[in-house]
């Protein structure tokens, strides 16, 4: 008996589709008359997702990357339909020659069933094609049907910070339109976002989603035309942070309906001031540096980052830049730099035996106790086979046999954590790539991933200016 995964896919936008469940039913209803067992571990979902891109469905790609496992841990996929794999020609013929010719396994529709003769190569295809056309089709009807309803100064998105929505109209949100209020009137008093931000996370304010006030919520906030009583579409449908912030032929400002919350004046002053303050930090992020993901801060462990004043290189806690952290951490590139440097050149195996993350080595014993949880998945399913009279005694025994050794072999690779031999492999490693790092002729990034392979991360306390190195486990 063959094993088989199942991939099963509902988007929001279509109400003729089988359920998740219903899917799944047939599904197994199919595995079960040709010889198929389909396992809850390969029992993949992704619901309320389109299948236009393939990189945006979650479950789809962890299914693929477990097909690409070897051995092969499944024989097949098995859909409702084509259309539950892809939308999109392309990612169809991509994954699916794929699946096929490196992997070798099979994509296979239940209600589709074309056969193996040359004719149902073209049948496929032509299924394919016309989901894609359904799906674009489709995207131009809501598109139209958006649209239409923009031409008469209709909501199209989510209420945002300060408005809520009553029968499809956007009605100030008397609870929260005096955060918006206070955002505007601290920005034109000169504060910048960062002290916004702050300041609001201070007094436990929320955002409309929850969470906490970051520079990129304030600019949001401080950019968004819905409080002038007007309304902000992309005419391409793209969607993230970046879209918000456009101001281009592709994005639509529209009169609405409902009452401002800012007057246009204001909005127009703030808007002149953030074209005269361009945050540095962003300018700062074109800068290659060796150190690059390795400096934590002591405060919050967020990721210091290369920022750039005035010619000035230093680095800053990514979480104080964005208004989490309380606590700034600004200290100056070169110097992190050569401590570190020096730091490595001086240290000695004692010292790194008391510093070493073992968070690899965690990840390698979880790594192995997976291996360990999927032998024994094979262990039931060698039994299930053996209870339908797939298998016969013997093979049985043969088979758990094979599967118990390999349990064994699993369970004794996950050795006791040494710390001293790891100890001095990284001093040897440090002695080893020390010219490297030392050398003029050598990129900053190939620094930074030479440092990566000794150190995990390198902990700055702005209390007491001192650097804390934690050295990296060597499997």
């Amino acid at each position: 008996m063959k094993t088989a995964a199942a991939y099963i896919r509902v988007s929001t936008d279509e109400q003729t589709e089988l359920s998740p469940d219903s899917q799944l039913k047939k599904i197994k209803e199919y595995a079960n008359k040709n010889g198929y067992i389909v396992p809850d571990e390969f029992v993949y979902k992704d619901e309320g997702i389109s299948g236009r891109n393939a990189s945006k469905r979650p479950e789809f790609n962890r299914m693929i990357g477990n097909a690409k496992s070897k051995p092969k841990p499944f024989d097949a996929i098995l859909l409702w339909k084509f259309s539950r794999f892809a939308r999109n020609r392309e990612d169809s013929i991509v994954y699916k020659s794929m699946l096929r010719k490196q992997c070798g396994i099979d994509v296979i529709s239940i209600s589709e069933n074309l056969g193996d003769d040359k004719m149902s190569i073209l049948i496929e295809a032509l299924i394919e094609a016309m989901d894609e056309y359904y799906s674009i089709n489709l995207a131009e009807e809501v598109r139209r049907g958006m649209m239409e309803k923009i031409s008469r100064g209709g909501l199209v998105s989510s209420a945002p910070l300060g408005y809520k929505v009553v029968n499809g109209e956007l009605i100030i949100d008397e609870t929260t339109s005096d955060i918006v209020k206070y955002i505007f009137e601290s920005y034109l008093a000169g504060k910048t976002m960062l002290k916004i931000a702050t300041e609001l996370n201070e007094k436990g304010v929320k955002t409309r989603s929850g969470g906490a006030f970051e520079n990129r919520v304030i600019k949001y906030i401080l950019q968004n035309p819905t409080y002038i009583g007007k309304h902000r579409w992309c005419l391409d449908g793209s969607k993230g942070s970046k879209s918000h912030y456009r101001n281009d032929s592709d994005t639509l400002i529209y009169n609405g309906k409902h009452k401002p919350i800012i007057s246009e004046a204001d909005f127009k002053k703030v808007q002149q001031r953030l074209s005269l303050n361009k945050s540095y930090a962003r300018e700062a992020s074109k800068h290659e540096n060796a150190l690059r993901g390795i400096v934590k801060c002591h405060s919050c462990e967020s990721t210091m980052t290369l920022l750039v004043n005035k010619g000035v290189r230093y680095l800053q806690c990514t979480g104080y830049t964005h208004g989490k952290c309380k606590i700034s951490h600004s200290v100056k590139y070169d110097y992190v730099y050569n401590s570190v440097i020096n730091a490595l050149q001086n240290v000695d195996i004692v010292h790194i035996s008391k510093n070493i993350s073992q968070n690899r080595n965690k990840n390698r014993s979880n790594e192995i106790n997976k291996l360990i949880e999927k032998e024994k998945h094979k262990l039931d399913r060698c039994k299930q086979a053996y209870q339908t009279g797939v298998d016969t005694l013997l093979e049985y025994k043969e088979n758990k046999e094979k599967i118990k050794s390999r349990i064994e072999e699993l369970s004794s690779s996950i050795k006791q954590f040494d710390v001293i031999s790891q100890a001095k492999i990284i001093r040897q490693n440090i002695l080893t790539f020390m010219p490297q790092l030392l050398g003029t002729d050598v990129s900053l990034s190939d620094k930074n991933y030479i440092l990566k392979s000794i150190i995990d991360k390198v902990i700055y306390d702005n209390s007491t200016k001192q650097l804390h190195l934690f050295f990296c486990y060597i499997q």
